[in-house]
């Protein structure tokens, strides 16, 4: 044990014993207060009547029968066992975690680092996921020798990712990066805290749950304080980790019977931002930030989960009620890929209906989202104004999305072999450049943002941009004002830039443009320029900048504004 961890548990608040045997083919009960903490899931969710739970089933059996489909994982045998019993079941989960140890101790032995630090041990959450659930749920198929080898394997690995500059293995020194274990709102992060929970849960360990309790869980929740509204500062491509996050909090809160105030309000926030961050057509997201699964924003198995986990995790009536209608209404009424079929199991309610307000301001992470109204013909907005902090966040600060039936302007990174084009060019934004070279939006800035409705059907928002470009002294301020309704987006730009620099306002749209004087067609969209008077208006086909990278698309340019733009947006 490291000194670091050893501290931790001897300034532990909670006094922790070590949990007993775990067993059950059926839901085991919250525990009672004062309970040695284990990792005791609540399945009193589970319709054994369901299609979703014959599908679970049918996925375990085919894997126990010799013939696992693709990422099928031995925790999910270990579920299907706590659910509803089958020796093989467990069989299966054990043989196969202990295989994971195996494999390691020989690469081990070789010197080597093994498996679970790879990508900078990005996959120790399900890794170790799979250790915990056989030992919690198959403890007699578990031996003593076997445990000791798992906890060895296991409070190694656990060690290293926490203490990055000691790491070692086989007694040998494997440091590595310690990339975002420290950043409660990166990806990486949860699944360390994955491992770390899921393992602390099973094996009892005091001071492993110590460290969850002093060091690792309160920094997630005075992360979640500063997220009012819901979403990641990851975007929306990455910020689907939170799934993961809430499904660990549930497990917390069955094992422990406790559950932050602020994680509850976080999945009631993030209920509303998904359903608003969707767009009318319920097939799409708005894309903020990498996309690097899928570079275009095609609602997935992933997204669903998110939403049944957060759905299950909050006690927001209301929240619960819109989330079962988006989940009911959304093109993914059901888990396409087996290995996500166990989170099908969580019930996604009856009805429900859809949100009364038409927009929605995530306040913690700058996005807002809008629309003409809750009919798939509706108009909606995206636009992006707060911090920029993380690293699959994009330099997109001011930038709008517009969809009506299909995208009018979006992120060229959508078009994108990669779905991590990061700068300012691809994202409808003011481009400043001096001598052709453009200005970087600056990490670690935060922009502000202002939203009201002065009438029913419209919005308006009110951005200072200015700190996006802290430090340079060619872009000296910002601010970009929205008037969204009437089937229309009206944009106004005051900027203050040094001599010698300009100023472009562009738009990326998915069709070749028509330019005709200050008007502007791009299928059915429309871009007037009301101010300058005498702007430059070119096209810019993507495809001719890099045609390995950019698939398809064009960028509108607007240019002549010394210190302003005035554009209107609107459907033909």
């Amino acid at each position: 044990m490291s000194a670091g961890r050893l501290a931790v548990l001897v300034m532990a608040l909670l006094p922790l014993a070590a949990t007993s045997s775990l067993h059950a083919a059926g839901p085991d009960p919250a525990p009672s207060p004062g309970h040695p903490p284990s990792l005791s899931p609540d399945l009193g969710y589970v319709d054994r009547g369901s299609a979703a739970y014959q599908r679970f089933r049918g996925w375990v059996a085919q894997a126990v029968a010799g013939d696992p489909g693709y990422a099928f994982a031995p925790a999910d045998a270990a579920w299907m066992y706590r659910i509803g019993g089958g020796e093989r079941n467990c069989r299966l989960a054990v043989e196969l975690a202990d295989g994971q140890v195996r494999e390691a101790e020989a690469v081990i032995a070789r010197g080597e680092r093994p498996p679970i630090s790879g990508d900078s041990y990005l996959y120790a959450g399900p890794m170790l996921e799979d250790l915990a659930m056989a030992l919690a749920s198959c403890p007699a198929r578990v031996d003593a020798a076997r445990r000791t080898r798992w906890s060895a394997y296991a409070d190694q690995a656990l060690d290293n990712i926490w203490n990055h500059g000691s790491a070692r293995w086989g007694g040998r020194a494997h440091p590595w990066s310690g990339w975002a274990n420290d950043n409660p709102a990166n990806n990486y992060y949860y699944s360390f805290l994955r491992a770390t929970m899921l393992w602390a849960l099973a094996s009892g360990d005091p001071g492993w749950l110590a460290e969850l309790r002093q060091r690792r869980l309160p920094p997630v929740l005075a992360h979640l304080r500063e997220l009012p509204g819901g979403g990641s500062r990851e975007g929306t491509g990455y910020g689907i980790s939170h799934a993961g996050l809430f499904e660990l909090y549930r497990l917390w809160r069955d094992s422990t019977g406790e559950l932050p105030e602020v994680v509850d309000r976080h999945a009631a926030d993030s209920i509303d931002y998904w359903i608003h961050a969707t767009v009318p057509t319920l097939d799409q997201y708005a894309p903020i930030g990498d996309q690097a699964r899928d570079s275009q924003p095609a609602l997935y198995d992933y997204h669903r989960r998110l939403m049944l986990e957060a759905r299950q995790l909050t006690s927001d009536a209301g929240a619960r009620d819109r989330a079962s209608w988006w989940l009911h209404h959304i093109s993914v009424p059901r888990m396409r890929h087996g290995m996500n079929y166990r989170y099908d199991l969580l019930p996604a309610g009856q009805g429900g209906h859809p949100p009364e307000r038409l927009f929605h301001h995530a306040a913690g992470v700058g996005h807002l989202f809008a629309r003409s109204d809750w009919t798939r013909n509706a108009l909606w907005l995206a636009f992006v104004a707060g911090p920029y902090s993380e690293s699959h966040a994009h330099q997109d600060q001011g930038a709008f999305t517009l969809f009506s039936r299909d995208w009018l302007a979006v992120t060229e990174n959508i078009w994108t072999h990669s779905g991590i084009q990061q700068e300012t060019p691809v994202h409808n934004v003011l481009r400043f450049q001096r001598d052709g070279t453009v200005v970087a939006q600056r990490p670690g800035t935060a922009s502000s943002l202002r939203v009201s409705a002065p009438a029913p059907g419209r919005l308006q928002a009110s951005a200072d941009l200015t700190a996006a470009y802290a430090g340079s002294d060619l872009v000296r301020g910002w601010q970009r004002e929205l008037d969204f309704g009437s089937g229309r987006l009206l944009v106004r730009d005051r900027f203050d830039i040094a001599p010698g620099t300009k100023a472009v306002f562009q738009v990326n749209v998915p069709v070749r443009p028509r330019i005709e004087g200050n008007l502007v067609r791009a299928g059915r969209l429309r871009v007037k320029v009301l101010e300058p008077v005498g702007a430059t208006i070119d096209a810019v086909d993507w495809r001719r900048v890099d045609p390995d990278e950019f698939l398809s698309g064009w960028r509108i340019d607007i240019a002549g504004g010394a210190d302003r733009y005035e554009v209107e947006l609107s459907i033909e």
